[in-house]
C-alpha cells in the first residue's frame, strides 16, 4: 500500500504537467480503437411476439395466459441472455407504461440475469397520411422514453407499406423524415432506433440500406429479420445489412415463411463472419399450414436448441 502511495504521488503530478493526456501516451500504453470489434459475439435473446398467443390471452383474462413476468420466468428457466419485450403487452399499449410497472419488470428482469435488448411498436412511416405519420413519430418519442426507463437499448419500428398510388422512392422520402427525427430523439435519451425489414417497404438490403443511407445517423440501424427478405438469395442479403445491425429476429423460416426452413448453421458461419457483437433474438411463428397448431412452449425451445447446437 506504501507503495502504491508513492507511486500514485509520482504519477498524478506527472500526468498533470503533461496536461490533459490519456494514460496510455503517458504510460506508453497502447491506445484502443472502439470502432472496430475484434470479433463476432452472439448473446442470444428472445423476442416476446413468439408468445404472443399466450401473452394476449392474458391480456384478455383468458385461461392459459402469460403475463411479462411470466414471460420473464420463461425465458430465464430456457437461459436465454436477454428478452426483447414488444410493446404492445404492457398494459395501456400503445399508452406509455406506468413507472411502477416498468420498475418492477426492470428489477424481475435484472434478478432472473436477464438482459433487455430492445422494445418495439408499431407504426407506419410509409403512410401517405402526414398527419398519420406524425402521430407515429410522437408514439415512438413516448416509447423511446420508455426504452430508456426500462433500459433499452434500441426501439424496433417498422418501415411501413408502400403506398399504391405513390413510387417507392416518392414513399422513401417522408420514411426517411419520420425516421431521422426518431433517430435525432433517439440520441437524446441513448436509444437507437431499428428499423425491421418486413415484408413492407423494406423487402432486400439494398432497399435497407438506402433508407439508411438517406437519413445518415449513427442512432438508426437495422433489425435483421431474417424471414422477411423476399430476395432471390435472402442468405446474401443478410451479410450485407449486417454491418448496420442493431439487433435481430431470427425466424425458422426464410422469405415470409414461404422460403423453406432456415440453415442456422449457414446463419451463425455469416455472422460469425462478421463483427457483429450483440443480442441475436429468436422469434417463433405459426407455421404456414393453419391446420398445424401453434404451440410456443415447444417451438421456442427447438428454435432455442438449433441456434445453441449451431454455436457450439
Amino acid at each position: 500500500m506504501t507503495d502504491r502511495r508513492n507511486f500514485l504521488k509520482l504519477a498524478l503530478p506527472l500526468g498533470l504537467g503533461l496536461g490533459v493526456l490519456p494514460l496510455q501516451d503517458v504510460f506508453g500504453a497502447p491506445s484502443q480503437n472502439f470502432d472496430k470489434s475484434p470479433s463476432s459475439k452472439i448473446k442470444v435473446g428472445l423476442n416476446a411476439w413468439s408468445y404472443y398467443v399466450q401473452l394476449y390471452k392474458y391480456q384478455k383474462g383468458e385461461a392459459g395466459g402469460m403475463s411479462l413476468f411470466d414471460m420473464l420466468e420463461e425465458c430465464a428457466r430456457l437461459e436465454f441472455d436477454a428478452v426483447d419485450p414488444t410493446g404492445y403487452f404492457f398494459p395501456g399499449y400503445p399508452n406509455r407504461p406506468e413507472r411502477k410497472f416498468i420498475n418492477e419488470f426492470k428489477q424481475r428482469a435484472f434478478q432472473l440475469g436477464l438482459g433487455i435488448s430492445g422494445t418495439g411498436i408499431r407504426n407506419d412511416f410509409a403512410t401517405a397520411d402526414k398527419v398519420k405519420r406524425s402521430a407515429d413519430v410522437a408514439l415512438a418519442k413516448v416509447w423511446i422514453e420508455v426504452a430508456a426507463e426500462m433500459g433499452a437499448p434500441v426501439l424496433r419500428v417498422f418501415a411501413g407499406v408502400q403506398p399504391k398510388e405513390h413510387t417507392w422512392d416518392e414513399t422513401s422520402v417522408w420514411m426517411a423524415e419520420a425516421l431521422a427525427e426518431c433517430a435525432e430523439y433517439g440520441k437524446q435519451f441513448g436509444v437507437m432506433i431499428g428499423v425491421q425489414n418486413h415484408g413492407d417497404m423494406l423487402k432486400s438490403a439494398d432497399e435497407g440500406i438506402k433508407i439508411l443511407d438517406m437519413v445518415d445517423s449513427d442512432w438508426l440501424g437495422t433489425i435483421v429479420d431474417t424471414g422477411f427478405f423476399l430476395t432471390p438469395d435472402p442468405y446474401a442479403d443478410i451479410a450485407r445489412v449486417i454491418p448496420y445491425a442493431v439487433n435481430w429476429q431470427v425466424k425458422e423460416l426464410l422469405s415470409d415463411r414461404k422460403g423453406g426452413k432456415i440453415d442456422i448453421n449457414k446463419l451463425v458461419a455469416i455472422i460469425r463472419n462478421s463483427n457483429y457483437r450483440g443480442y441475436v433474438p429468436i422469434e417463433t411463428l405459426p407455421d404456414p399450414d393453419p391446420n398445424v397448431p401453434y404451440n410456443a412452449m415447444t417451438k421456442v425451445p427447438e428454435l432455442l436448441g438449433d441456434l445453441r447446437k449451431a454455436l457450439s
